[in-house]
């Protein structure tokens, strides 16, 4: 059974130790699993606990990449995974996402809500370029088609009149099939579905 010889903090990281064992360089964790293990110098460690050891400081330190990674944006379980993946095997990896599920950091439904407001109301946005936006930023398909559904036709029409009304503005033309061509490829654009961008375009034409 190994013996522990030192414990040493880090100069550029005082929330972790150095474990040196018979002498040698052993591990780094945080000073939290010294207090958790009853680490001390001249206590000994097997190779049972030293594997907890490992496993729960790989836990700390994916929990605390994981909060790190949308502190300041919120992301979706999907890209979460993806930050963590190439550092941390799957066990650690979804205990953090349990973490997190739990606490209400990482909730999907709730982000593609957010989203899905915000591309309505602010940006204007049509039904199929925030289906697009979700699916880019992670949101399972069957999220996203649940957002989508929650999405009323009436709102998202006058979405496309208001863009449609600005576009026409911008348009030096009288011919009435370029007018229309370019406002359809503008809704289109802005992520509109062909019944929508007809039925915005007759309003603002008066057909």
């Amino acid at each position: 059974m190994a013996r522990v010889t030192s414990i040493e903090f880090q100069k550029k990281n005082k929330d972790r130790v150095n474990l040196y064992v018979d002498g040698t360089y052993l591990m780094s964790m945080y000073v939290e699993m010294v207090y958790k293990y009853n680490i001390s110098v001249n206590s000994e460690i097997d190779q049972e606990k030293l594997t907890q050891i490992i496993k729960a400081d790989d836990y700390e330190k994916a929990k605390n990449k994981a909060l790190n990674y949308i502190s300041r944006v919120e992301k979706s379980e999907k890209k979460v995974k993806e930050k963590l993946q190439d550092e941390f095997d799957h066990e650690i990896i979804d205990m953090v996402m349990d973490f997190l599920k739990k606490y209400s950091f990482v909730d999907d439904d709730r982000f593609a809500g957010s989203i899905a407001n915000n591309s309505l109301r602010f940006k204007r946005l049509g039904k199929n370029r925030i289906k697009q936006d979700l699916y880019v930023k992670g949101i399972d398909r069957d999220i996203i088609e649940r957002t989508i559904s929650n999405i009323d036709g009436d709102e998202e029409l006058e979405n496309a009149v208001y863009l449609a009304e600005k576009r026409l503005a911008k348009i030096k033309s009288d011919d009435k099939r370029v007018v229309r061509t370019k406002l359809y490829q503008h809704l289109s654009y802005k992520g509109f579905g062909y019944d929508t961008i007809n039925s915005a375009i007759r309003r603002v034409l008066d057909e």
